[in-house]
């Protein structure tokens, strides 16, 4: 019997031990039949409980305090360097960073850098001058009303399109403000709204007569959205409209002198997610009295600068949003909080200079050989289905061969030279950082995509699928313990980020990602009859996670996680064949170690990388807006419905069969 390898050993990065899977966080008194979860994570579940300035605490936060040490540290690096930093890239990241921890500075000009867009709201005195100033917040990355940016077109991916979609809340999700269970929540967020317009200097009465507008028109525009589910559907809100059309049916919301203002390209059309939003908008906001208009402006810039202006607004914004909303009992140190706010503005140029330091093509390599054996599984799955037919089986597998992958980072990072960085003036610098992205999006509608950009920054822990782009892309962040570790044996890694790279791959195939064809258009390209079969399994996937209580009375939304539920399902499946093709093809490697099977150590892996201890509010906000199923039920359902969990672990069960109960095999 071998002892592992590297598989109790913590890892760490900058002082922070960032834990990768070990034997040692399981609670071996629990049957893994009917609580894998705790079965597989317990131990560290008891153990590692939610810190005071988190709302949640799992196996990516542990990674990325490891990530925000390593970025605090190349900021710092860059900061002290002052003017004798090596490089632009070095000399713009140390001035952002001494800007967001210059907190004396802050303190003095208390709110003098939103003075500008106060000053022009109170001058405001028409609803085309409202919208003149809805612009100028657009463009400096601040959304009231609605949202606009560029991204490939759904149905011609070939080009970049210009999207128009419903927005303009402040609370996560429309049903805070709809919703009887959010009532305490809309209680203090009115209270919030007034106390933030009291701190900026109104009166009593004029706070609470703010307020009280501030609330009308966010709840007006929330009863006006979709929800989360109806957002879900690409086709429903895929919506061509013509940029003439567009301007006649919107003459009084006045797109026609927005898009002038916004200097966009000549397009013949725009892509608008909700039409009966704006036409919402086109009934309503010119209706509104001046003053609220006004009050609504103001609102949406002291909350959007709170965190980049004094004490006073950064401690109010926590209360709110931090605390009542996510549970967070501390706010988290100023400098966690600045290393967030420059990865989300120049992330690229600081991932520039993370993976020149911290990822070397070993994790690339050994990345990419997992994806071609994960590849020749999902191939072999497809020609093997048996409720598919072959008429829609070539077509997916035509998909699949124009199907690529990205790891670690981009080959061509973005330039960044042409933003104003100043050591003095944070919020400045958050708004020309956004306003540079947003011209980027701007410029470049209907213009070709640029295949290698990518949508998360280099030291992200995370991975996605593109379905325009047909492509997984896994940045250099995620490729870390306990996702993905040299030092264990293959089973662990197949376990963990061999799940993960299966199930991005699965969501080219989950049931919005099947509607795009092997050019990344929506397209429909599937036979009614497989359709139908895939809904009908489809079904069950919902049936299974909408029986799950999260809390008392509140259950998984099965329909909104949808996606990722197929996802999780084929990321066990498919990586587990390709676990055992890989021990197949080198028997070498099949072992058992510290008492478990590689099949064992599978599962355990998978397990692990679920682990979690959250926070109630924060249950209750991810069931709201979450597509993905809690923890819990991602480290249990899929494995439970996996045929070869039983076998793995029927020695060591105590009831020998699964909690789940019916198995659901798509992919």
């Amino acid at each position: 019997m071998e002892k592992t390898d590297g598989s109790d050993k913590e890892q760490s990065g900058g002082g922070i031990e960032s834990q990768g899977f070990s034997i040692k966080h399981m609670d071996l008194s629990v049957d893994p039949m009917q609580d894998f979860f705790t079965y597989s994570s317990g131990k560290w579940i008891r153990e590692n409980q939610v810190p005071p300035d988190k709302s949640s605490w799992n196996s990516f936060s542990e990674l990325n305090e490891s990530n925000n040490q390593k970025l605090k540290e190349i900021l710092e690096s860059c900061t002290q360097s002052g003017g004798n930093a090596t490089g632009k890239v070095e000399s713009m990241l140390g001035d952002f960073y001494a800007s967001a921890m210059d907190t004396e500075t802050l303190e003095k000009l208390r709110f003098r850098p939103i003075s500008d867009f106060m000053d022009s709201f109170d001058r405001t005195g028409s609803f085309g001058e409202f919208m003149e100033n809805v612009v100028n917040l657009h463009l400096n990355g601040i959304f009231p009303l609605f949202d606009i940016s560029s991204k490939t077109d759904e149905k011609n991916s070939s080009i970049y399109g210009l999207y128009l979609d419903q927005g303009g809340i402040t609370l996560p999700d429309r049903d805070y403000y709809l919703s009887e269970k959010f009532e305490d929540i809309r209680r203090k967020y009115a209270d919030h709204v007034k106390k933030v317009f009291s701190i900026y200097g109104l009166s009593e009465e004029d706070a609470g007569r703010s307020a009280a507008s501030v609330m009308d028109i966010e709840t007006s525009l929330a009863k006006a959205s979709r929800n989360r589910t109806e957002l879900r559907d690409a086709e429903k809100n895929y919506n061509r409209v013509a940029v003439s059309e567009l301007e006649k049916r919107f003459a009084k919301v006045g797109l026609k002198k927005y898009f002038e203002s916004l200097e966009l390209p000549e397009l013949d059309y725009v892509i608008v997610g909700q039409p009966e939003f704006l036409e919402f908008l086109e009934s309503y906001l010119p209706g509104l009295p001046i003053e609220q208009l006004k009050a609504y402006l103001k609102w949406n810039v002291l909350n959007a600068s709170a965190d980049y202006l004094f004490s006073g607004m950064q401690e109010e914004h926590f209360e709110m949003f931090g605390k009542s909303i996510m549970g967070q009992k501390e706010q988290e140190p100023r400098w966690k909080r600045s290393v967030r706010v420059i990865d989300q503005h120049v992330g690229e140029a600081m991932g520039e200079l993370y993976v020149r330091k911290y990822f070397d093509n070993e994790a690339r390599e050994r990345m990419s050989l997992m994806v071609r054996d994960i590849q020749e599984v999902f191939v072999d799955r497809l020609k093997g289905l048996d409720w598919m037919t072959d008429e829609t089986k070539q077509r997916a597998m035509a998909k699949f061969e124009k199907f690529r992958a990205k790891i670690g980072h981009p080959d061509k990072f973005r330039d960044y030279s042409s933003v104003v960085v100043k050591k003095d003036d944070y919020f400045g610098n958050v708004c020309r950082s956004a306003s540079f992205e947003v011209r980027r999006h701007i410029r470049r509608a209907g213009l070709p995509v640029e295949k290698d950009e990518w949508f998360m920054t280099p030291s992200t822990v995370n991975a996605y699928f593109s379905p325009p782009d047909n492509e997984i892309v896994f940045p250099a962040g995620i490729l870390q313990p306990p996702f993905f570790d040299t030092a264990v044996d293959v089973a662990v890694n197949y376990g963990a980020i061999g799940a993960v790279i299966s199930h991005e791959i699965t969501h080219g195939y989950d049931d919005q990602g099947r509607r795009y064809d092997e050019d990344g258009n929506i397209k429909d390209w599937w036979t009614a009859e497989d359709e139908e079969n895939f809904m009908s399994k489809a079904e069950d996937v919902v049936e299974l996670y909408s029986s799950m209580e999260v809390l008392p009375g509140l259950h998984v939304n099965g329909e909104l996680t949808l996606g990722e539920n197929i996802a999780d399902f084929g990321g066990v499946s498919i990586a587990y064949e390709a676990l055992q093709r890989r021990l197949r093809k080198e028997p070498e490697l099949r072992k058992d170690i510290d008492g478990f099977t590689p099949e064992q150590r599978f599962y355990i892996s998978y397990g692990q990388i679920w682990r979690q201890n959250i926070l109630e509010p924060m249950v209750k906000l991810l069931a709201t807006i979450d597509p993905h199923a809690p923890n819990r039920f991602r480290a249990t359902l899929p494995v439970y419905c996996h045929p070869g969990f039983e076998k793995a672990f029927s020695d060591i069960s105590s009831t020998g069969k699964p909690l789940a109960g019916k198995r659901i095999e798509i992919w």
